[in-house]
């Protein structure tokens, strides 16, 4: 049986810190703030005419928007850069954030389902926390997720997922992800 991440929140994290970290108000407790999901798509689009770049990022924000349960943005170059072939305001990347329900059943859903199936998973190494203990981790195919057939996909993509926590420091935050079912290596 998953025990959803709400009541997790409630019977285990809660009596923790106040155990642990001597936090006496509830409000005052770390917690998940929200996720963005992003995604580029430079090197799919490279090279190829208007219409045909459209197909394709169009094809990868409906599979982000999927995977997501919202719509995706695009997300579009601030400045030129030649070297790149790159001009301002094109298209480079998709970008969801999600918050309260939609970002908890994402995270259930990447839990017990995307990580897992994922080629060569063997955990989530402490360096992929920041100071703030916010954590950033890369999935190398879209097709870990459940909402993507396989089949269907012609364009196979990575995406970075990064869950934002309000946690003092790296050692809060890797300890409110680690009580919340994320498999954090020691």
């Amino acid at each position: 049986m998953i025990v959803r991440i709400t009541e997790k929140y409630k019977r285990e994290v809660i009596p923790f810190f106040k155990e642990k970290f001597g936090y006496t108000n509830v409000m005052a407790m770390p917690r998940v703030e929200k996720v963005v999901i992003n995604t580029g798509f430079g090197r799919l689009v490279a090279g190829k005419g208007g219409d045909d770049q459209k197909k394709i990022y169009e094809a990868i924000l409906d599979d982000l928007s999927l995977i997501s349960g919202q719509r995706a943005v695009v997300t579009r170059a601030k400045k030129s850069i030649a070297s790149f072939k790159l001009r301002e305001g094109m298209p480079v990347g998709g970008c969801v954030t999600l918050r309260k329900k939609k970002m908890n059943d994402f995270l259930e859903r990447l839990i017990h389902i995307a990580l897992p199936r994922s080629r060569d998973f063997r955990g989530i190494d402490q360096k992929s926390f920041d100071k703030k203990g916010n954590l950033t981790i890369s999935i190398k195919e879209n097709i870990t997720f459940p909402e993507i057939m396989p089949e269907k996909v012609r364009n196979i993509f990575g995406l970075e997922v990064t869950v934002v926590t309000n946690a003092k420091n790296k050692e809060e935050g890797v300890e409110l992800l680690r009580l919340l079912g994320f498999p954090v290596k020691s």
